[in-house]
Protein backbone atom coordinates (compact mmCIF):
# COMPACT_ATOMS: atom_id res chain seq x y z
CA UNK A 1 0.00 0.00 0.00
CA UNK A 2 1.36 3.41 -0.92
CA UNK A 3 2.30 5.70 1.91
CA UNK A 4 0.56 8.40 -0.12
CA UNK A 5 -2.87 6.87 0.48
CA UNK A 6 -5.19 9.63 1.77
CA UNK A 7 -7.29 9.95 4.86
CA UNK A 8 -10.76 9.08 3.55
CA UNK A 9 -13.83 10.53 5.26
CA UNK A 10 -17.23 9.11 4.29
CA UNK A 11 -19.94 11.71 4.82
CA UNK A 12 -20.10 15.49 4.32
CA UNK A 13 -22.54 16.29 7.09
CA UNK A 14 -21.63 18.34 10.14
CA UNK A 15 -19.40 15.58 11.52
CA UNK A 16 -17.45 14.93 8.31
CA UNK A 17 -16.77 18.57 7.47
CA UNK A 18 -16.04 19.49 11.10
CA UNK A 19 -13.44 16.73 11.23
CA UNK A 20 -11.85 17.91 7.97
CA UNK A 21 -11.68 21.48 9.31
CA UNK A 22 -10.10 20.28 12.57
CA UNK A 23 -7.52 18.19 10.69
CA UNK A 24 -6.57 21.16 8.54
CA UNK A 25 -5.97 23.28 11.65
CA UNK A 26 -3.17 20.82 12.53
CA UNK A 27 -2.05 19.57 9.13
CA UNK A 28 -2.38 21.56 5.91
CA UNK A 29 -0.98 18.98 3.52
CA UNK A 30 -1.96 15.36 4.25
CA UNK A 31 -4.24 14.26 1.37
CA UNK A 32 -7.91 14.03 2.32
CA UNK A 33 -10.64 12.51 0.17
CA UNK A 34 -14.27 12.96 1.18
CA UNK A 35 -16.99 10.72 -0.22
CA UNK A 36 -20.68 11.58 -0.05
CA UNK A 37 -23.90 10.23 -1.50
CA UNK A 38 -25.35 13.76 -1.78
CA UNK A 39 -24.27 17.08 -3.31
CA UNK A 40 -21.58 17.90 -0.75
CA UNK A 41 -23.05 21.25 0.32
CA UNK A 42 -21.95 22.23 3.81
CA UNK A 43 -24.84 22.80 6.19
CA UNK A 44 -25.74 22.23 9.81
CA UNK A 45 -28.46 19.60 10.07
CA UNK A 46 -30.01 21.15 13.22
CA UNK A 47 -30.73 24.26 11.13
CA UNK A 48 -33.21 22.34 8.95
CA UNK A 49 -35.94 22.80 11.56
CA UNK A 50 -35.43 26.60 11.69
CA UNK A 51 -36.00 27.60 8.05
CA UNK A 52 -39.32 29.40 8.49
CA UNK A 53 -38.37 30.93 11.83
CA UNK A 54 -35.24 32.39 10.25
CA UNK A 55 -37.04 33.24 6.99
CA UNK A 56 -34.63 31.17 4.90
CA UNK A 57 -35.18 28.95 1.87
CA UNK A 58 -33.45 25.56 1.70
CA UNK A 59 -30.35 26.77 -0.13
CA UNK A 60 -30.03 29.75 2.22
CA UNK A 61 -29.50 27.26 5.07
CA UNK A 62 -26.42 25.94 3.24
CA UNK A 63 -23.20 27.47 4.50
CA UNK A 64 -20.99 26.68 1.50
CA UNK A 65 -21.09 24.84 -1.83
CA UNK A 66 -19.10 21.67 -2.49
CA UNK A 67 -16.61 23.65 -4.63
CA UNK A 68 -16.11 26.16 -1.84
CA UNK A 69 -15.40 23.38 0.67
CA UNK A 70 -12.86 21.77 -1.69
CA UNK A 71 -11.03 25.08 -1.97
CA UNK A 72 -11.31 25.97 1.70
CA UNK A 73 -10.08 22.61 2.99
CA UNK A 74 -7.68 21.58 0.21
CA UNK A 75 -9.26 18.17 -0.37
CA UNK A 76 -10.75 15.93 -3.04
CA UNK A 77 -14.50 15.50 -2.89
CA UNK A 78 -16.55 12.73 -4.51
CA UNK A 79 -20.21 13.76 -4.62
CA UNK A 80 -23.18 11.52 -5.49
CA UNK A 81 -20.95 8.52 -4.78
CA UNK A 82 -22.30 5.40 -3.11
CA UNK A 83 -20.10 3.31 -0.83
CA UNK A 84 -20.85 -0.37 -1.46
CA UNK A 85 -18.32 -1.98 0.84
CA UNK A 86 -15.20 -1.78 3.01
CA UNK A 87 -12.16 -4.06 2.67
CA UNK A 88 -10.26 -3.56 5.95
CA UNK A 89 -7.51 -6.05 5.03
CA UNK A 90 -6.66 -4.22 1.80
CA UNK A 91 -7.26 -0.76 3.34
CA UNK A 92 -9.72 -0.03 0.55
CA UNK A 93 -13.16 1.54 0.31
CA UNK A 94 -15.37 -0.11 -2.30
CA UNK A 95 -17.31 2.27 -4.57
CA UNK A 96 -19.12 -0.07 -6.95
CA UNK A 97 -16.49 -1.22 -9.47
CA UNK A 98 -13.88 1.15 -8.06
CA UNK A 99 -11.61 0.74 -5.06
CA UNK A 100 -10.24 3.71 -3.14
CA UNK A 101 -7.16 3.14 -0.99
CA UNK A 102 -6.95 4.82 2.41
CA UNK A 103 -4.34 5.26 5.10
CA UNK A 104 -7.07 6.01 7.63
CA UNK A 105 -10.82 5.66 7.06
CA UNK A 106 -13.42 7.64 8.97
CA UNK A 107 -17.08 6.61 8.80
CA UNK A 108 -19.15 9.75 9.36
CA UNK A 109 -22.12 8.68 7.28
CA UNK A 110 -24.78 9.38 9.90
CA UNK A 111 -28.07 7.67 10.57
CA UNK A 112 -31.03 6.59 8.48
CA UNK A 113 -34.57 7.74 9.15
CA UNK A 114 -36.85 5.02 10.47
CA UNK A 115 -39.56 4.44 7.87
CA UNK A 116 -42.95 3.16 8.99
CA UNK A 117 -44.95 0.66 6.99
CA UNK A 118 -48.38 2.28 6.72
CA UNK A 119 -51.29 1.27 4.51
CA UNK A 120 -52.53 3.53 1.74
CA UNK A 121 -51.53 5.05 -1.59
CA UNK A 122 -50.50 8.52 -0.40
CA UNK A 123 -46.83 7.90 0.36
CA UNK A 124 -45.55 10.28 -2.33
CA UNK A 125 -46.78 13.04 0.02
CA UNK A 126 -44.72 11.71 2.99
CA UNK A 127 -41.33 13.31 3.60
CA UNK A 128 -38.52 12.24 5.90
CA UNK A 129 -36.08 15.10 6.37
CA UNK A 130 -32.58 13.88 7.15
CA UNK A 131 -30.37 16.17 5.04
CA UNK A 132 -30.41 19.31 2.93
CA UNK A 133 -31.44 17.38 -0.20
CA UNK A 134 -34.50 16.04 1.65
CA UNK A 135 -35.31 19.48 3.02
CA UNK A 136 -35.02 21.08 -0.42
CA UNK A 137 -37.53 18.57 -1.82
CA UNK A 138 -39.88 19.17 1.11
CA UNK A 139 -39.80 22.95 0.73
CA UNK A 140 -40.46 22.65 -3.01
CA UNK A 141 -43.46 20.38 -2.39
CA UNK A 142 -44.77 22.76 0.27
CA UNK A 143 -45.12 25.70 -2.11
CA UNK A 144 -48.76 26.75 -2.29
CA UNK A 145 -49.76 24.26 0.43
CA UNK A 146 -51.15 24.98 3.89
CA UNK A 147 -51.61 21.84 6.02
CA UNK A 148 -48.82 19.64 7.34
CA UNK A 149 -49.18 16.51 9.47
CA UNK A 150 -46.18 15.39 11.51
CA UNK A 151 -45.78 11.78 12.60
CA UNK A 152 -43.71 11.81 15.77
CA UNK A 153 -43.64 14.10 18.82
CA UNK A 154 -39.94 13.75 19.60
CA UNK A 155 -37.39 16.55 19.45
CA UNK A 156 -37.42 16.80 15.64
CA UNK A 157 -41.22 16.60 15.37
CA UNK A 158 -41.68 19.35 17.95
CA UNK A 159 -39.04 21.59 16.36
CA UNK A 160 -40.64 21.24 12.93
CA UNK A 161 -44.09 21.88 14.44
CA UNK A 162 -42.89 25.17 15.95
CA UNK A 163 -41.07 26.19 12.77
CA UNK A 164 -44.01 25.43 10.48
CA UNK A 165 -46.40 27.37 12.70
CA UNK A 166 -43.97 30.29 12.54
CA UNK A 167 -44.40 29.95 8.76
CA UNK A 168 -48.19 30.10 9.28
CA UNK A 169 -48.88 26.51 8.27
CA UNK A 170 -51.59 24.40 9.90
CA UNK A 171 -49.89 21.64 11.89
CA UNK A 172 -51.18 18.35 13.32
CA UNK A 173 -48.83 16.13 15.33
CA UNK A 174 -49.59 12.41 15.74
CA UNK A 175 -47.68 10.21 18.17
CA UNK A 176 -48.21 7.04 20.24
CA UNK A 177 -46.83 8.61 23.42
CA UNK A 178 -49.00 10.44 25.96
CA UNK A 179 -46.72 13.49 25.92
CA UNK A 180 -44.03 15.11 23.77
CA UNK A 181 -40.36 14.10 23.77
CA UNK A 182 -40.81 11.05 26.01
CA UNK A 183 -37.48 9.70 27.17
CA UNK A 184 -35.86 13.12 26.78
CA UNK A 185 -38.00 15.37 28.99
CA UNK A 186 -39.63 14.60 32.35
CA UNK A 187 -43.44 14.96 32.16
CA UNK A 188 -43.74 18.50 33.64
CA UNK A 189 -41.22 19.90 31.15
CA UNK A 190 -42.85 17.94 28.32
CA UNK A 191 -46.23 19.41 29.22
CA UNK A 192 -44.74 22.91 29.19
CA UNK A 193 -43.47 22.41 25.63
CA UNK A 194 -46.74 20.87 24.54
CA UNK A 195 -48.67 23.77 26.06
CA UNK A 196 -46.42 26.28 24.29
CA UNK A 197 -46.95 24.55 20.96
CA UNK A 198 -50.72 24.31 21.50
CA UNK A 199 -50.86 28.03 22.32
CA UNK A 200 -49.11 28.56 18.99
CA UNK A 201 -51.89 26.61 17.26
CA UNK A 202 -50.37 23.12 16.92
CA UNK A 203 -52.96 20.34 17.21
CA UNK A 204 -51.85 17.14 18.96
CA UNK A 205 -53.24 13.63 18.45
CA UNK A 206 -51.45 11.61 21.12
CA UNK A 207 -51.71 7.99 22.23
CA UNK A 208 -52.54 6.96 18.67
CA UNK A 209 -50.81 6.27 15.36
CA UNK A 210 -51.49 6.76 11.65
CA UNK A 211 -53.07 3.61 10.23
CA UNK A 212 -53.63 4.76 6.66
CA UNK A 213 -52.45 7.54 4.34
CA UNK A 214 -54.78 7.78 1.36
CA UNK A 215 -54.18 10.05 -1.63
CA UNK A 216 -56.95 12.62 -2.17
CA UNK A 217 -56.43 15.05 -5.03
CA UNK A 218 -53.28 17.03 -4.26
CA UNK A 219 -53.07 15.86 -0.65
CA UNK A 220 -53.83 12.98 1.68
CA UNK A 221 -56.45 11.76 4.09
CA UNK A 222 -55.01 10.34 7.30
CA UNK A 223 -56.87 7.71 9.30
CA UNK A 224 -55.70 7.28 12.89
CA UNK A 225 -55.96 4.19 15.07
CA UNK A 226 -58.35 6.03 17.42
CA UNK A 227 -60.81 6.55 14.57
CA UNK A 228 -59.97 10.17 13.81
CA UNK A 229 -59.63 11.28 10.19
CA UNK A 230 -58.29 14.53 8.78
CA UNK A 231 -56.80 15.96 5.61
CA UNK A 232 -53.28 17.25 5.04
CA UNK A 233 -51.30 18.47 2.06
CA UNK A 234 -48.01 16.91 3.19
CA UNK A 235 -46.80 14.56 5.92
CA UNK A 236 -43.47 14.71 7.72
CA UNK A 237 -42.30 11.41 9.18
CA UNK A 238 -40.15 12.22 12.23
CA UNK A 239 -40.24 8.93 14.10
CA UNK A 240 -36.55 8.60 14.81
CA UNK A 241 -33.13 7.72 13.43
CA UNK A 242 -31.16 4.48 13.26
CA UNK A 243 -27.35 4.66 13.05
CA UNK A 244 -26.02 3.30 9.74
CA UNK A 245 -24.22 0.08 10.63
CA UNK A 246 -24.93 -2.41 7.82
CA UNK A 247 -21.82 -1.90 5.67
CA UNK A 248 -19.60 -1.79 8.74
CA UNK A 249 -21.07 -5.03 10.04
CA UNK A 250 -20.69 -6.67 6.63
CA UNK A 251 -17.00 -5.74 6.69
CA UNK A 252 -16.57 -7.45 10.05
CA UNK A 253 -16.54 -4.36 12.25
CA UNK A 254 -18.17 -4.67 15.65
CA UNK A 255 -21.60 -3.04 15.77
CA UNK A 256 -24.29 -2.71 18.39
CA UNK A 257 -26.77 0.19 18.35
CA UNK A 258 -24.09 2.04 16.37
CA UNK A 259 -20.64 1.24 15.00
CA UNK A 260 -18.77 0.36 18.19
CA UNK A 261 -15.76 2.57 18.92
CA UNK A 262 -13.61 3.22 21.96
CA UNK A 263 -12.84 6.63 23.45
CA UNK A 264 -10.29 7.24 20.67
CA UNK A 265 -13.10 6.55 18.15
CA UNK A 266 -11.26 3.45 16.91
CA UNK A 267 -13.43 0.64 15.53
CA UNK A 268 -12.53 -3.02 15.88
CA UNK A 269 -10.60 -2.79 12.56
CA UNK A 270 -7.23 -1.08 12.44
CA UNK A 271 -7.12 2.39 10.86
CA UNK A 272 -10.93 2.66 10.70
CA UNK A 273 -12.75 5.18 12.87
CA UNK A 274 -16.39 6.21 13.30
CA UNK A 275 -17.78 9.61 14.22
CA UNK A 276 -21.14 11.29 14.67
CA UNK A 277 -24.61 9.78 14.42
CA UNK A 278 -23.39 6.37 13.23
CA UNK A 279 -20.95 5.86 16.13
CA UNK A 280 -21.46 4.24 19.51
CA UNK A 281 -18.73 5.82 21.62
CA UNK A 282 -17.85 3.82 24.71
CA UNK A 283 -21.48 2.66 24.94
CA UNK A 284 -23.09 6.03 24.11
CA UNK A 285 -25.03 6.90 20.95
CA UNK A 286 -25.50 10.67 21.17
CA UNK A 287 -27.30 12.19 18.18
CA UNK A 288 -26.51 15.79 19.10
CA UNK A 289 -24.14 18.56 18.02
CA UNK A 290 -22.03 19.02 21.15
CA UNK A 291 -20.73 15.43 21.39
CA UNK A 292 -20.12 15.44 17.63
CA UNK A 293 -17.92 18.54 17.85
CA UNK A 294 -16.05 17.13 20.84
CA UNK A 295 -15.37 13.90 18.96
CA UNK A 296 -14.21 15.72 15.81
CA UNK A 297 -11.63 17.72 17.75
CA UNK A 298 -10.25 14.62 19.47
CA UNK A 299 -10.16 12.51 16.30
CA UNK A 300 -8.39 15.25 14.33
CA UNK A 301 -5.55 15.10 16.86
CA UNK A 302 -5.40 11.31 16.58
CA UNK A 303 -5.29 11.42 12.78
CA UNK A 304 -2.56 14.04 12.98
CA UNK A 305 -0.37 11.74 15.05
CA UNK A 306 -1.38 12.43 18.67
CA UNK A 307 -3.74 9.67 19.83
CA UNK A 308 -6.43 11.48 21.81
CA UNK A 309 -9.36 10.01 23.70
CA UNK A 310 -12.58 11.96 23.72
CA UNK A 311 -13.73 13.50 26.98
CA UNK A 312 -17.43 14.18 27.13
CA UNK A 313 -18.30 16.95 29.51
CA UNK A 314 -21.83 17.84 30.54
CA UNK A 315 -23.69 18.42 27.29
CA UNK A 316 -27.18 19.90 27.57
CA UNK A 317 -29.47 19.52 24.57
CA UNK A 318 -31.04 22.71 23.30
CA UNK A 319 -34.55 22.16 21.94
CA UNK A 320 -35.39 24.68 19.21
CA UNK A 321 -38.96 25.47 20.26
CA UNK A 322 -38.96 29.29 20.59
CA UNK A 323 -42.55 29.18 21.83
CA UNK A 324 -41.17 27.48 24.95
CA UNK A 325 -37.36 27.71 25.25
CA UNK A 326 -36.06 24.38 26.53
CA UNK A 327 -32.77 22.82 27.59
CA UNK A 328 -32.32 19.31 28.92
CA UNK A 329 -29.50 17.21 30.26
CA UNK A 330 -30.99 13.74 30.76
CA UNK A 331 -29.69 11.77 33.75
CA UNK A 332 -27.71 8.61 32.95
CA UNK A 333 -30.06 5.67 32.34
CA UNK A 334 -28.53 3.50 35.07
CA UNK A 335 -28.85 5.87 38.06
CA UNK A 336 -31.50 6.01 40.76
CA UNK A 337 -33.07 9.19 42.03
CA UNK A 338 -36.07 11.45 41.67
CA UNK A 339 -37.13 14.57 39.81
CA UNK A 340 -37.45 17.69 41.97
CA UNK A 341 -39.82 19.98 40.07
CA UNK A 342 -40.59 23.67 40.39
CA UNK A 343 -43.26 24.61 37.86
CA UNK A 344 -45.30 27.70 37.08
CA UNK A 345 -47.19 27.33 33.81
CA UNK A 346 -44.63 26.95 31.02
CA UNK A 347 -41.75 27.83 33.37
CA UNK A 348 -40.35 24.55 34.66
CA UNK A 349 -37.17 23.77 36.54
CA UNK A 350 -36.83 19.99 36.96
CA UNK A 351 -33.71 18.67 38.69
CA UNK A 352 -32.95 14.95 38.80
CA UNK A 353 -31.32 14.29 42.16
CA UNK A 354 -29.65 11.17 43.46
CA UNK A 355 -30.62 9.74 46.82
CA UNK A 356 -27.65 11.67 48.22
CA UNK A 357 -28.97 14.93 46.77
CA UNK A 358 -26.47 15.25 43.89
CA UNK A 359 -27.89 16.82 40.69
CA UNK A 360 -27.47 14.22 37.93
CA UNK A 361 -29.64 15.82 35.24
CA UNK A 362 -32.03 18.65 34.57
CA UNK A 363 -34.73 20.03 32.28
CA UNK A 364 -35.51 23.75 32.20
CA UNK A 365 -38.19 25.50 30.17
CA UNK A 366 -39.54 29.01 29.73
CA UNK A 367 -37.86 31.62 31.91
CA UNK A 368 -35.81 28.91 33.67
CA UNK A 369 -34.09 27.94 30.39
CA UNK A 370 -31.43 30.60 31.02
CA UNK A 371 -30.18 28.51 33.96
CA UNK A 372 -28.82 25.79 31.66
CA UNK A 373 -25.18 26.87 31.85
CA UNK A 374 -25.13 27.23 35.62
CA UNK A 375 -26.83 23.84 36.04
CA UNK A 376 -24.43 22.23 33.56
CA UNK A 377 -21.61 23.02 35.95
CA UNK A 378 -23.32 21.05 38.69
CA UNK A 379 -24.00 17.90 36.69
CA UNK A 380 -21.14 15.38 36.50
CA UNK A 381 -19.72 14.81 32.98
CA UNK A 382 -20.71 11.74 30.96
CA UNK A 383 -17.07 10.67 31.09
CA UNK A 384 -13.86 12.60 31.57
Amino acid sequence: MSTEAPIVIVGTGLSGYTLAKEIRKQDKDTPIVMVTADDGFSYSKPMLSTGFTKGKEADELAQASADAMVEQLNLDLRTFTTVTGIDPGAHELVLGDERLSYSKLVLAWGADVIRLSIAGDGHEHVFSINDLVDYRAFRKALQGKKRVAIMGAGLIGCEFANDLRNGDYEVDVIAPSDTVMPGLLPPPAAEAVRSGLENLGVRFHLETVVEQIAATGDGVNLTLANGEEFEADLVISAVGLRPRTELAAAAGLETNRGIVVNRALETSASDIYALGDCAEVDGHVLLYVMPLMTCARALAKTLSGERTEVKYGTMPVMVKTPCCPTAVCPPPPDVTGNWDVDADGQDVRALFKSDAGEILGFAVTGRYAVEKQALSKEVPPIHN
